[in-house]
């Protein structure tokens, strides 16, 4: 992977000499150089600005030197991350129970009687995706930023291959394509009924969890380019044979491309704008 000016310039690191085979085959994945575990964050001054460490079956971004948004604390900088794909975690537990998820299941026509197939055509780190999957739907998650596909992709197999018999139920719904959805979807070997797109701009929430994940997931996206990019994917995907589009969006902003929905469903601070094209099967 080549890093673009004004992206992160990034490294991978085993935590342990047992993790090291799998740090290498990931640094020839990503084309990204492989530097010593110890003492990360003087290891890593001055010439990266985050590395994706390996630990076991885990894999997560770290970054080295914080963002100056991210702020200090008792004088001292503080270091964004880590950031995974943990399917399994916590958070994505209580998340089950969320209201939200009743309106994502809404927007994209999910009940007890029909799972829709789905394309997320921006995955990110999966979560909306997992939460699909869990209402029963089939999910193909599409992710072009190789490093963010890379954290989905380690996610997805511990979470397919835990002992926990419902994570690893829901995991296997769901399939990950590295690339740009519409190239993805092009040749229409991917079956949707429907297509679900998360722009990431703007912050939909201030809590600090989400201020250090997006400090660290921008070191590798130009967020510069997202409303021109959402305004793109939006056009391609009202232009697919598909029975719906869904957007996901913070309550008060304004439809992407200003593109009026047919309707939309919202909560307190997230509102699903929902393209309508025919019934769902």
């Amino acid at each position: 992977m080549t890093i673009t000016p004004g992206r992160a310039v990034l490294a991978v690191v085993a935590r342990h000499d047992t993790d090291s085979v799998r740090a290498e085959a990931l640094g020839r994945q990503l084309g990204l150089p492989l530097i010593p575990g110890n003492d990360l964050p003087l290891q890593g001054a001055g010439a990266y600005a985050a590395v994706l460490l390996v630990d076991g079956d885990r894999l997560s971004l770290q970054a080295l030197s914080p963002p100056a948004e991210t702020g200090r604390r008792g004088g001292r900088a503080v270091l964004p991350g880590p950031v995974s794909a943990d399917f399994g975690s916590a958070a994505m537990r209580h998340r089950r129970r969320g209201g939200q998820n009743e309106l994502l299941g809404r927007a994209v026509g999910a009940s007890a009687s029909r799972q829709p197939a789905i394309l997320d055509a921006t995955a990110g780190l999966g979560r909306d995706g997992f939460v699909l999957a869990d209402m029963g739907c089939s999910v193909t998650l599409c992710e072009r930023e190789p490093v963010i596909a890379a954290l989905l992709q380690w996610g997805l197999t511990a979470a397919a291959a835990s002992e926990d018999a419902w994570l690893a139920r829901v995991a296997r719904r769901m399939a990950l394509r590295t690339g740009d959805a519409r190239d993805v979807f092009a040749d229409r070997a991917v079956p949707a009924e429907v297509i679900y797109l998360d722009p990431m701009f703007p912050p939909r929430d201030k809590s600090a969890a989400v201020k250090k994940e997006m400090a660290l997931l921008q070191l590798l996206l130009d967020s510069d380019t997202a409303p021109h990019e959402a305004a793109d994917l939006l056009a391609w995907a009202l232009g697919q044979d598909v029975a719906r589009v869904v957007v996901k969006r913070p309550t008060r902003a304004a439809p992407v491309a200003g593109a009026a929905p047919s309707h939309h469903i919202a909560g307190k601070a997230v509102r699903f704008d929902v393209y309508v094209r025919r019934a769902l099967a």
